[in-house]
């Protein structure tokens, strides 16, 4: 009876012993295939728990570096069409110091006229330019056409485009509307002036010095803008690279909670190996001993 007993002891310690290290060793097996240690939640609960919490953490991240791969974009788009427009605003006061002078033949002045009024082509188109999205660069809150020209006086969309989200709480108004730096506080525009100044030539007057005005005080609130959009473009490069650092804390974070280290593995594998033969010899050698054995 207690032969009985202990062989059922043995057997039953021995078989647990051996599906102990068998599913150990084949959780190690799995661990070296998929470069995971943390295969299932019960295989480490919090590990699991603070996985969850980093993954939602990697969504929002992403989501916040796509914005603000819109955000750049649109700042740069709107930083470069600023830059032509500063370049045709400065090639239009030339034309008017020379339309100035007094010295120009009627066939020069309807040069300057021709191109003065060229310039302003250029300038509301550019001020029409649409980002990489499609929508307007300078426009207003609905989406619409920016700028409009109608014979010669500009009209401008209503309000200014939502701000993008660039993540923490954060936001950035990544363009102007074109009104506030085409426009002027006395209700002249860049349009009324530039057509002013072109009419006065062809009708070989004086350029009008409030036309003249307006073209410098336009001049300045383009090249202001296009300061302010500079600073907002560095803040966006700086919340950029802030997103960067999270996300790779993250991942280092990620890696030591999940990912395995495949050569200490391996050498755990090959331990829990030896074990398991060496306790599946022993419970073999000894199970096939008969009671005959045991008496001897």
């Amino acid at each position: 009876m207690s032969v009985n007993l202990s062989t059922n002891l043995f057997y039953n310690r021995s078989t647990s012993a051996m599906q102990k290290l068998s599913a150990q060793f084949d959780n190690l097996n799995e661990q070296i295939s998929t470069g995971k240690k943390l295969i299932a939640p019960s295989d480490d609960s919090v590990g699991y728990q603070r996985l969850q919490v980093i993954s939602r953490a990697n969504a929002d991240g992403k989501q916040d570096a796509a914005n603000v791969k819109i955000a750049q974009s649109v700042l740069q788009q709107a930083g470069t069409a600023l830059t032509q427009m500063t370049d045709q605003l400065q090639r239009a006061s030339e034309l008017v110091i020379q339309a100035r002078t007094g010295t120009n033949l009627d066939t020069a002045k309807e040069a300057i006229a021709t191109e003065l009024a060229g310039i302003l082509e250029s300038i509301v188109s550019l001020a029409n330019g649409k980002d990489a999205r499609g929508m307007p660069l300078f426009g207003g809150k609905d989406g619409d056409t920016a700028v409009t020209n109608t014979g010669g006086t500009l009209g401008f969309a209503e309000g200014k485009a939502a701000a993008i989200p660039i993540g923490d709480g954060q936001s950035v108004e990544a363009t102007v509307n074109a009104k506030d730096f085409l426009s002027v506080e006395n209700g002249g525009d860049i349009g009324s002036a530039l057509t002013a100044i072109v009419a006065a030539l062809r009708a070989g007057e004086p350029v009008p010095e409030g036309a003249a005005d307006t073209l410098t005080a336009v001049s300045d609130q383009v090249t202001a803008t296009q300061a302010s959009l500079g600073a907002r473009e560095a803040r966006v490069d700086l919340q950029a690279a802030q997103i960067k650092s999270a996300a790779d804390d993250r991942e280092v974070a990620r890696t030591g909670i999940e990912d395995a280290d495949v050569t200490e593995t391996v050498i755990e594998l090959q331990k829990t190996m030896t074990i398991l033969q060496a306790t599946q010899a022993s419970f073999s050698k000894l199970s096939s001993l008969s009671l005959f054995d045991y008496l001897r």
